[in-house]
């Protein structure tokens, strides 16, 4: 048989080929890019080049690098707190339900400082005000009414360490809410307090519940404001940034009363390093909208709140970070995230939340989802999951419009289109959940570590890390707590801009052999804290700046951590 034979073809193996060669084709031009350069996801922090004795390496933020310069404030402007409410911004924004401009804000800032220092004769740098207030508008200008005025501000993590605080450090004036004023008052009524008390009370005050104390002048937030808009107004000194600004008061693991005090610069750090979460491709702006699971009382949450301040965006919380919350309503999960519906603020765009709302919100969508036709979703998933696996993530694809779409309406209502970016701190986020997460939102996740010693995250993963690991068998040797963290726990990232970190008590024979780090976490950096309990560094201790967390840490080859949660059996 000649060989014209064999390549005798028809049309319909011509068109056959064709087809086979266009869906090659498609394949290879239609196939998702990764959104980041794996090189860039291979070191991810800088490590010093030589170590101490059981002590790793000091790492930093690759992007900082081991002779870069830490960012101290948002920019060079920014050098006390009352500086992040920009004056050139006039545009307003909604603060919770309160729609207000810069301008307009700095004018009552001034007003409640004006008054409180005519109402109740505060003295800078002498008298120490405890803001025992929800998250709100009133205690952002109270904050920084008193900053500017150079007088400290205590506040609680939670209602329970109230107690050991008006015993140990009694302020010289609270400024509460009116929902939390009767706890307060049977506080000082229980421990037979002779010391006088003022109490400004934010919210309308119904006398007729309260109890009578002889020592206890209450005045209203309203004519402390009123009081000072007719005041005459002199200029204040300019505080130094390294005054000590608020003192964070917290439970350690072991029940213990701490306190992390906190310097104009170390807002301003924690403010630079909480804008560095998001590349600034995404950068947060005027148009974003933020809401927190993160109450002002801690550190963390305030950096939050601070940068939307500065960025000029709408911001508001949940209900789970009230001081004391209703009987009944333990609002956790999707629940806690809905309450900030209650306020007139425009759809959210950046999510600061804990793991539990984030489980929650993947857990309802992933539900919804597979409602519409459970092949339909199955091919979906798998597609969406092949798009991870190649670094790519987007919400605009067929397969979002066809399943996803709907189900995130259903779940997140108004929030569900405009969403951009979820950030998680606060707990141990399971590995397991970081990709389902992924898919039912489509947008980047960001996994962060805070701690009460430091404004702004510690560390943060990058915004389009798209990787996933598989999960090595924990070590024979390791303790509950270390295997547990080390083997189910998704890594923490690296450390953020403006920190560096250590981890102490290490194996130096298995770090030599290659082995990963593990330690006693340990962190510096303008954005670092210093605890209430050191009373008194030498000056080599001050000099090197080391706090410890009370956490222990691992440290990967590409320069990511996990944090194994402290107090963990």
């Amino acid at each position: 048989m000649a060989l014209s034979d064999y390549l005798i073809t028809d049309d319909l193996t011509i068109i056959l080929a064709l087809v086979a060669a266009g869906l090659f084709l498609l394949h290879n031009l239609y196939k998702p890019q990764a959104l980041v350069h794996p090189i860039l996801l291979g070191r991810q922090s800088d490590a010093a080049r030589v170590r101490n004795p059981s002590e790793s390496a000091v790492y930093r933020n690759y992007g900082t690098g081991m002779l870069g310069r830490f960012p101290l404030r948002p920019n060079k402007d920014q050098q006390v707190v009352l500086d992040l409410v920009k004056p050139d911004a006039d545009a307003p924004r909604t603060l919770w339900s309160t729609k207000i401009a810069n301008p307009q804000l700095k004018e009552r800032i001034a007003n409640v400082g004006a008054g409180l220092t005519r109402a109740v004769g505060l003295v800078p740098q002498e008298s120490n005000v405890l803001l025992l207030l929800n998250d709100s508008i009133e205690f952002i200008i109270a904050d920084l009414a008193l900053s500017a005025l150079s007088v400290p501000t205590f506040t609680v993590a939670s209602a329970s360490v109230l107690s050991p605080v008006l015993e140990r450090h009694p302020p010289s004036v609270i400024i509460t809410d009116a929902e939390v004023l009767p706890h307060l008052l049977e506080l000082i009524f229980d421990a037979h307090e002779s010391e006088h008390h003022t109490i400004v009370v934010v919210g309308d005050i119904n006398s007729a519940k309260l109890p009578k104390l002889n020592n206890v002048k209450i005045l209203r937030w309203d004519d402390i404001e009123t009081e000072g808009a007719a005041a005459t107004k002199s200029p204040l000194s300019v505080p130094d940034p390294n005054d000590v600004y608020t003192v964070s008061f917290f439970a350690t693991p072991s029940g213990d009363l701490e306190g992390a005090q906190l310097t104009h610069l170390n807002l301003t750090a924690g403010v630079a390093a909480t804008r560095a979460l998001l590349p600034p491709s995404s950068a947060m702006s005027p148009l974003d909208t933020i809401v927190s699971a993160f109450p002002l009382s801690t550190p963390y949450g305030r950096a939050v709140a601070y940068t939307a301040l500065f960025e000029g965006t709408g911001f508001a919380t949940v209900d789970s970070t009230k001081l004391i919350k209703p009987e009944g309503s333990a609002a956790i999960g999707l629940k806690d995230l809905r309450t900030s519906a209650a306020y007139s603020i425009s759809s959210p765009t950046l999510l600061f939340i804990r793991p539990d709302h984030l489980d929650s919100l993947t857990e309802a969508i992933t539900q919804q989802a597979s409602k519409s036709s459970w092949s339909l979703y199955n091919f979906a998933w798998r597609h969406k999951l092949a798009g991870i696996f190649e670094g790519y993530i987007t919400k605009q694809s067929l397969w979002d419009r066809l399943v996803f779409d709907g189900a995130r309406i259903k779940v997140m209502g108004k929030g569900a289109g405009t969403v951009r970016a979820v950030i998680v701190s606060g707990g141990p986020l399971e590995a397991q959940n970081l990709t389902p997460a992924r898919i039912a939102l489509s947008v980047p996740v960001i996994n962060a570590h805070s701690h009460p010693l430091v404004a702004g995250p510690v560390f943060a993963t990058h915004a389009l890390d798209l990787q996933t690991f598989p999960t090595a068998s924990p070590s024979l040797s390791a303790s509950a707590a270390d295997a547990y963290a080390f083997t189910y726990l998704a890594p923490v990232g690296p450390p953020t801009v403006n920190v560096e970190v250590k981890l102490v008590g290490v194996d130096d024979a298995a770090v030599e052999d290659g082995g990963d780090p593990i330690g006693a976490l340990h962190v510096r950096g303008p954005s670092v804290g210093r605890p209430l309990s050191v009373e008194e560094e030498t000056q080599e201790e001050e000099e090197r700046g080391w706090r410890s967390t009370g956490e222990r840490a691992k440290v990967a080859a590409n320069g990511t951590f996990k944090v194994a949660p402290a107090g963990k059996a």
